[in-house]
């Protein structure tokens, strides 16, 4: 059996060497933030050589495209990232996306 690990998203990604370095991070149930929402904080490192982190790039480069397939996101082009505001009301609510 396979042992799941559930994260938020990625907050850190140092690369020393020929070594990546993936920060998981989880919304904490402890710790709050000045408006009293829990704070993103660190649960687990994902810690892969150069050649194993380009290989699961270009799966999750895959996922992408069959989301975008799918239409549950779309690709935002050059010029129409430069039109919309950074805090734009239609912004992702999500803390992985700032």
């Amino acid at each position: 059996m396979t042992r799941e690990i559930y994260c938020e998203g990625i907050g850190e990604v140092a690369i020393t060497g020929p070594v990546v370095r993936l920060d998981l991070l989880t919304l904490s149930l402890e710790e709050r933030d000045e408006k009293g929402q829990p704070k993103l904080v660190l649960r687990k490192r994902v810690v892969m050589p150069i050649d194993g982190f380009l290989r699961s790039f270009a799966v999750l480069s895959q996922a992408m495209q069959e989301l975008e397939k799918r239409g549950v996101v779309r690709k935002v082009e050059q010029t129409e990232a430069k039109a919309q505001p950074a805090t734009s009301k239609s912004a992702p609510s999500s803390p992985n996306f700032k």
